[in-house]
């Protein structure tokens, strides 16, 4: 199926489980960072930015408002934590908070394309998707020196909300989720717009993002089964007790023995009654 061209980005709805892994593997995604969404209408926008739309906060607090929620994490985390992070770096307490469900400007990625698709097959309903962006390409542009593990330069860059540009890294010290997922985060200069609309504004966007549509009706049984082949589930990616409970709703939809969305038991049949 041909890409759609509405906009200055790849996008394409794949056929099939296959359309996507042949997609993926091509040469040239090798280096690139991908999201699954459940939902594929839903824009790269990240936690913060919805709480702050959503709940129609002033944007004139916004920076005021997020320095606040971090300051606020730093001075009573430390409660729970063993080992915390050293106060100037703003990009690891971050990533603590995102980690534990708070809303900030950081939108998790990961480096695997089929971590990515089981985050936008395992709780959808309808069409998911797939984002891909090219790390390489976006941080050449302008962005190497807004680099957030420098201490500083989270508030310098990224707390005024100034500049719209796109940052793709992780922090020195990497959380389980993080090492699990093969993770990576994506973190834009500007709240008010989603990064999508972002990377438009770069030169040659199409070479900088791609969007794969994942047709639910046609992909997300045959993906959720090869993926769950491949060891790539809720327990897996989560590696704690939670991730353990989250995994427990796809062994809803699968056994090995029979297939649970039709009453009979394939391979085996019906036992004869002997005549009385």
């Amino acid at each position: 199926m041909a890409a759609r061209r509405a906009q200055p980005y790849l996008e394409l709805r794949l056929r099939s489980w296959e359309h996507f892994l042949k997609v993926v593997t091509d040469a040239a995604y090798y280096n690139w960072a991908f999201r699954g969404q459940s939902h594929e209408s839903w824009s790269l926008f990240t936690a913060l930015s919805r709480y702050f739309l959503d709940f129609r906060i002033d944007p004139g607090v916004w920076a005021k408002q997020e320095e606040r929620i971090l300051r606020i994490f730093k001075r009573k985390a430390h409660q729970h934590l063993d080992q915390p992070p050293a106060l100037e770096d703003d990009f690891h307490w971050l990533a603590f908070m995102q980690h534990h469900g708070a809303p900030t400007r950081l939108l998790d990625f990961t480096w695997s394309p089929y971590v990515a698709a089981f985050f936008a097959l395992a709780r959808s309903l309808g069409d998911g998707v797939v984002w891909a962006l090219n790390p390489a390409r976006i941080s050449s542009a302008d962005s190497t020196e807004m680099d957030p593990r420098v201490p500083g330069n989270f508030a310098r860059h990224f707390l005024k909300g100034q500049k719209p540009f796109i940052w793709i890294g992780e922090p020195h010290t990497m959380n389980r989720r993080l090492v699990a997922q093969a993770g990576t985060f994506v973190i834009p200069g500007v709240l008010d717009r989603p990064m999508e609309k972002i990377l438009e504004d770069y030169d040659d966007p199409e070479s900088l993002m791609a969007k794969f549509i994942l047709p639910g009706d046609r992909i997300r049984e045959t993906g959720l089964r090869e993926l769950y082949r491949m060891n790539i589930t809720f327990a897996t990616l989560f590696p704690d007790l939670d991730g353990l409970a989250r995994s427990l709703g796809y062994e809803l939809e699968f056994h090995w023995a029979y297939d649970p969305k039709t009453p009979r038991q394939p391979g085996l049949r019906r036992r004869r009654r002997r005549p009385v």
